[in-house]
């Protein structure tokens, strides 16, 4: 055993956010003193959820989304470098990942309220324009064109897991693992020199057990899935994950679509966008904007078949890659042994 792994500590911090928890792995020297870490996690977090959140009426998100068309509001730094990234990637989807479908989200019953069949059709029949065409920023203000209902869901608990990041190295703390609701990213290695180890989780929405397993230096993952946050109407459930096409929820979908990124914010709004293209289409795009993506979906027999995109998704079992071509700072493996534990 190193020097190092005797003598670091291990600290596994957590609180709440969002509706669900954060978490950030480390080790450190005895006797490091994580309350002000602590503080600074959950300020950090607290901070992304007062300004993104769309449970909250007095978000600075829902302060923006309540603002007359065509007036210009002042918003802050954080919220615009959110909204930037996501009509960035709604751009570069063709409007896969949309960040004005809350009206939709409402409707069905994925926000605050139940879902009303009234807001349903009026939202299935909303003749709609991607955010990437009607939303301004310029400086630190923003406007819309025309009406819409902007929400952050598909993006804002990634950018949580890098504030995370970013608020641990401020304090000096250079390798680590955080997350918020399974959206990960790893920073540095273990104290004995490995990379972090991270689930990928099979998309049954009866259990919790892993499909395959990553294995992450210096990079993020997000997974998009239809078996969690679903909702009932009329018997039958239905996926949180909107078709902007459609002004609905998603109905034939990969089971799952994971993606590894530089950010975990790019990674959570990608998979919402792959997910949304099908594997297909989702595939080829990622082949095109070389991205790193894991598609599970379901056959007829009720199996998992997945398929990679990516050198890190490679068909090889135990691939190592430089990521430099993605920009990750490092690298990354993958080992996609189906039921790996």
């Amino acid at each position: 055993m190193s020097k190092m792994s005797i003598e670091m500590v291990r600290h596994a911090l957590n609180g709440l956010t969002m509706g669900t928890r954060w978490s950030a792995l480390f080790f450190a020297e005895p006797g490091f003193d994580t309350n002000a870490v602590h503080g600074a996690l959950q300020e950090a977090v607290d901070e992304v959820d007062a300004q993104m959140s769309t449970w909250r009426p007095d978000s600075d998100l829902m302060r923006l989304n309540a603002a007359p068309v065509g007036e210009w509001v002042a918003t802050p730094d954080r919220l615009r470098a959110v909204l930037r990234l996501g009509l960035e990637i709604g751009r570069a989807s063709d409007g896969a990942f949309d960040i004005s479908m809350g009206d939709a989200v409402t409707a069905w019953g994925f926000g605050p309220e139940a879902a009303a069949p009234d807001g349903i059709r009026a939202a299935m029949a909303a003749l709609r324009r991607p955010a990437h065409e009607v939303l301004e920023t310029c400086g630190d203000q923003v406007r819309k064109s025309t009406p819409l209902a902007l929400d952050l869901n598909g993006i804002a608990k990634g950018y949580g897991v890098d504030r995370l990041a970013e608020t641990l190295r401020d304090h000096g703390i250079t390798n680590a693992l955080v997350g918020i609701d399974g959206e990960m990213r790893a920073m540095g290695l273990r104290p004995d020199g490995q990379a972090w180890t991270i689930a990928v989780e099979a998309p049954d929405p009866e259990r919790r057990t892993p499909h395959s397993i990553l294995t992450l230096q210096d990079a993020a993952v997000a997974t998009s899935g239809d078996y969690r946050h679903r909702v009932e109407v009329r018997g039958r459930h239905l996926s949180h994950t909107m078709n902007p096409a459609r002004g609905a929820p998603l109905i034939a979908s990969p089971a799952s679509v994971t993606v590894v990124a530089r950010t975990c914010a790019e990674a959570d709004a990608w998979a919402t966008a792959l997910m949304v293209l099908g594997a297909d289409v989702g595939a080829a795009l990622a082949r095109k904007r070389g991205l790193d993506a894991l598609f599970l979906l379901r056959e007829e027999d009720g199996s998992v078949r997945g398929f990679g995109v990516g050198a890190l998704f490679s068909e090889d079992p135990a691939t190592t890659v430089l990521a430099d071509r993605n920009e990750l700072h490092g690298w990354a493996s993958v080992n996609c042994r189906t039921g790996a534990s």
